[in-house]
């Protein structure tokens, strides 16, 4: 499939790469990534990063501004989203053909051409792979950039390489990626430096979060909590993995309330939840997923059904 997409990819003179709502380095790494890539080896076509920016990865780069006439006759390639309604600029479904390279379970099969890998521990680990090929048929390089945006991704995706989808191959890759010199302490900074504000709801997630016998934990941070400690719902996505450091713990989920939804973020040492995540309009990885509650009485069920996971787990 790769060569395939290779192939397609030389067809098309305006190629517009999209990736999912709600960024992290993940996304943003395997969509830069490859416009990098591709901006480097093809200098005559025109590269698009769509969607939305989102203030949380400005370390890693900004998205361009696609116009409408940009779709017509253009290659869309979507990475790392699962599903279409994730897709970041749901005008994605206006270009002529549609590459979807994606790392979640494939229950939403869109796209002319698909490159699914659920064994691989990111996209960007995939759009390597994809590179390596570009390199033995036609001679591709790998410029910095690039490199820098995909390393983002993996690391981002593996937890510093501490979650089991890290494999001898998400290692053998990271250490090409790092061949390119690119400023890893920079990069590092850039992902897990946090401001003060953040630190101090992280304390408050830590005093407050509920765990049962069983190791299922959740904890609220409601519109007033976000407001006292000045913080953005979208920013929250740095502490999601806090509670994975605590003794005990098999899963846990943190509600993040906004103005007309409230987020679940799901995340497990064990346990598989994202069929969890599915029952409440999300999905994800088995250890790492996301949903959507409407209300706190649907936030009760979405822990009561954790708790469930969790003790069958026992």
């Amino acid at each position: 499939m790769n060569s395939q997409i290779i192939d397609t990819i030389k067809q098309y003179e305006t190629i517009i790469i999209h990736r999912h709502v709600r960024p992290d380095p993940d996304a943003y790494g395997s969509q830069l990534g490859l416009k990098y890539i591709l901006e480097h080896n093809y200098p005559e076509k025109r590269i698009l990063a769509a969607g939305e920016h989102d203030s949380t990865m400005d370390f890693l780069g900004m998205p361009d501004r696609v116009s409408d006439s940009d779709f017509n006759g253009s290659l869309v390639i979507v990475t790392d989203t699962a599903n279409t309604e994730r897709v970041d600029d749901q005008r994605y479904i206006d270009g002529e053909k549609i590459i979807k390279i994606d790392h979640h379970p494939n229950d939403d099969a869109y796209g002319d051409l698909l490159l699914v890998d659920t064994n691989a521990s990111s996209s960007s680990e995939m759009v390597y792979e994809l590179y390596a090929v570009g390199k033995e048929l036609e001679g591709w390089e790998l410029p910095e950039a690039a490199a820098r945006q995909l390393y983002a991704g993996i690391i981002g995706d593996t937890g510093r390489f501490m979650f089991p989808s890290t494999t001898q191959k998400t290692f053998a890759i990271a250490g090409e990626l790092i061949k390119t010199g690119f400023d890893r302490n920079a990069l590092h900074n850039g992902m897990y430096e946090m401001e003060r504000k953040l630190l101090h709801l992280q304390g408050y997630i830590y005093q407050n979060f509920k765990m049962d016998e069983n190791g299922a934990a959740f904890v609220k941070i409601t519109l007033d909590v976000l407001k006292e400690f000045e913080v953005t719902a979208t920013e929250t996505s740095l502490l999601v993995s806090s509670l994975g450091n605590v003794k005990g713990m098999k899963a846990w989920v943190i509600f993040i309330e906004e103005e007309d939804e409230i987020r679940v973020r799901l995340r497990s040492k064990g346990p598989v939840i994202n069929e969890l995540a599915k029952e409440f309009n999300g999905g994800g990885h088995p250890m790492a997923s996301g949903a959507t509650a409407y209300s706190w009485d649907e936030v009760e069920k979405v822990i009561a059904r954790l708790k469930e996971i969790c003790a069958a787990a026992v």
